[in-house]
């Protein structure tokens, strides 16, 4: 199967809503997914994609491509480039939550990696106020969306950690924070709780 290929067409003058609607989508798709071949992606769009569908797979897209922002203590790796996080909308919104249902606008959610666990290493989360970080050792990563929901870190565990994500899940054994597609752990265990990183 060959890769996608963008070929320049002249643009129909007139498009009705539907074609129009249909020429966004296969755009964005194009983008998103160049791996698909041409005629399949031609064929899929008419049967699969909605509005709603698109709106909701552009918006995981667009949200899973914005890092958290650094408000306090940003930090930059051996290679020049800072160190990011990013904060899942249901992990922001579940932070959002905790601080309106103890009125605590200064909490945060700190994220520490220790040694152990069945893996070698493993995550450790908690509850902490702002007010009580380290202006020297902490870093304080606010999610983009404007819900105030914020994640501290040391600088170990943010080299251990840059370039994940922190998600929410809920799951028939409970709901918890997560971390989620880091790019240093080579495996993790079934929890989630503790993994190993690349040597």
């Amino acid at each position: 199967m060959r890769p996608l290929t963008r070929v320049a067409t002249a643009q129909p003058t007139v498009l009705s809503s539907s074609q129009s609607f249909q020429s966004k989508i296969h755009h964005q798709l194009s983008t998103y997914t160049p791996k698909i071949h041409e005629p399949l992606l031609a064929s899929l769009l008419p049967s699969l994609l909605t509005r709603s569908s698109l709106s909701f797979y552009l918006s995981r897209r667009s949200s899973a491509a914005k890092a958290a922002v650094v408000t306090a203590n940003p930090r930059i790796d051996e290679d020049g480039n800072e160190m990011l996080i990013d904060i899942s909308p249901r992990a922001a919104s579940r932070l959002q939550e905790i601080m309106s249902k103890d009125s605590n606008p200064l909490l945060a959610l700190r994220i520490t990696v220790e040694s152990g666990g069945c893996h070698g290493f493993q995550y450790l989360m908690s509850l902490t106020n702002t007010s009580a970080i380290s202006s020297e050792d902490d870093t304080v990563f606010e999610a983009s969306d404007g819900s105030g929901a914020k994640v501290v870190m040391d600088e170990p565990s943010l080299e251990l950690l840059k370039g994940s994500q922190v998600d929410y899940t809920m799951e028939l054994i409970g709901s918890q924070f997560k971390i989620v597609g880091n790019p240093a752990a080579t495996s993790s265990c079934g929890c989630g709780t503790s993994f190993d990183i690349k040597s």
